[in-house]
Order: structure tokens, then C-alpha cells, then sequence
């Protein structure tokens, strides 16, 4: 893999409501324009050859939105698991859920799961990690609570925990941190994704809504990180992870 073909890609896909707003078309529309920028970016990373996309499909705050919003959600991510699966397995792509998948219907469960299991059962190109339900503030206190128990049980002493064994305990272990963070629409805000593994990730926004997404645009911001210095608190070098 080229050295400025990032490892990681984490995308915050922002910018469907004020997509469907400018067009006079309810939100639900945007998120249903937004499935084929999701499936193009999932191709792009994997002919470009990316080890893992993270892609933050549903945070704990959306639960708040309109009941019919996040119906329309919970649908299409339920479509997008039958219909892409076929795709994803012939692509050796291993898909993995970040979050809280039980809070998810019954019925998009079972989807992601037969979908979860059956490309982990074969070798993979790519991980794609769907984060549904997930907040990064969320992650870092079950990996705090998981840490504190191993201690009060003793499998752990406290002068044992550092940073690797707090990762270890994160729903991305066993991944590298994500390169390059992609936030669409123009805003600047992490809005609590990966809040622990983007510490030293390069961060492109971009003004484009995500239903206008496209190859041309993730290929772009590759194309930034790639004429970055990246710096981890000191010179420029490697990742701490290697």
C-alpha cells in the first residue's frame, strides 16, 4: 500500500437534512440520497486499498430525533445490510459494528449480524465499521468501567493500566487509529466520534453535503493527507502504532 493511501479513514457523513432542506424535500430524503455516497465510499476505500473505514452512521443523540426520521434510519440501514451484502463478501470486506447494536430493532439486529458473522468467517481486504448508536464518550466509560472491574478482580493491578491496555479495551482494539478523519458539509466538530482514536488523526473537511459525495471528493481528501507532515507531539514520523 502507497505510504499516503491512509490506513484508517473515519468519515463523519454529515449534511443530509440541509441536502433535502435546500431541495423543499422532507429530511428522510436525504438520508435515502445519502446510501449511495455510503456505497461509494466503501468502494473507493477498498480499490484504493484502505485497511479500515469507520463510517458514523447513527450516534446516541440521534435516538432523540423524530420517531419517523429515525424509523426511515433504522430502515435503510436494515436494507443497506441485505442489499450491499452480497457486494461486501465478494469484496472480502469484514463489516463490524461500533455502538450499541442492541438498542437497534430486532430486525436490523439479525440483518447486521448474519451480515457481521458471515464476512468475519472468511478472510478479509478491509473492514468496514458501521457506528450505529455509538458515542465516543460512551465507549471511553464502558472501556473505564471494563478497566475497573479487571482491578477490583484483580487480573489487573492499577499501576498496570496505560494506554495501550485502555485501547485494548475500546470497541476499535485490535485496529489502527484512524489516519485521516472526513467531516462533510463544512462543520467543524468531532460531535463525540472516536473521541480517543482521532487524537492524532489528520482532519479534512470538506463543504460538500454527503448525498453529493462522491469518489472524485474522497480521493481529494486522500490526496490532502497525503501532502501532510504528520506530527505526533514532536517531529515528523510514524504513528505510535507503527
Amino acid at each position: 500500500m502507497s505510504p499516503t493511501v491512509p490506513r484508517h479513514i473515519a468519515i463523519i457523513m454529515d449534511g443530509n437534512g440541509r441536502w433535502a432542506h435546500a431541495r423543499a424535500l422532507p429530511r428522510v430524503e436525504g438520508h435515502k440520497a445519502g446510501a449511495d455516497s455510503v456505497r461509494e465510499a466503501v468502494r473507493t476505500c477498498r480499490e484504493i486499498g484502505v485497511e479500515v473505514l469507520t463510517l458514523y452512521g447513527f450516534s446516541t443523540e440521534n435516538w432523540r430525533r423524530p420517531r419517523e426520521e429515525v424509523e426511515t434510519l433504522m430502515s435503510l440501514l436494515h436494507r443497506y445490510a441485505l442489499e450491499e451484502r452480497r457486494e461486501l463478501l465478494d469484496q472480502r470486506i469484514r463489516v463490524r459494528v461500533l455502538g450499541q447494536p442492541w438498542r437497534l430493532p430486532k430486525i436490523v439486529q439479525r440483518a447486521l449480524n448474519d451480515l457481521c458473522l458471515s464476512s468475519a468467517a472468511r478472510p478479509h481486504a478491509m473492514t468496514l465499521n458501521l457506528a450505529l448508536s455509538y458515542g465516543g464518550r460512551s465507549e471511553i466509560v464502558d472501556a473505564a468501567r471494563a478497566l475497573a472491574e479487571d482491578v477490583r478482580s484483580s487480573r489487573l493491578r492499577p499501576d498496570e493500566v496505560d494506554e495501550a491496555v485502555f485501547a485494548a479495551r475500546l470497541q476499535t482494539a485490535g485496529q489502527p487509529d484512524p489516519d485521516l478523519l472526513i467531516r462533510t458539509s463544512g462543520e467543524m466538530r468531532l460531535s463525540n466520534f472516536l473521541l480517543w482514536q482521532v487524537a492524532y488523526s489528520e482532519i479534512v473537511v470538506v463543504d460538500t453535503l454527503w448525498p453529493d459525495f462522491r469518489r472524485a471528493h474522497l480521493l481529494a481528501a486522500v490526496e490532502e493527507y497525503g501532502r501532510r507532515s504528520r506530527r505526533f507531539g514532536g517531529v515528523p514520523g510514524p504513528s505510535p502504532e507503527g
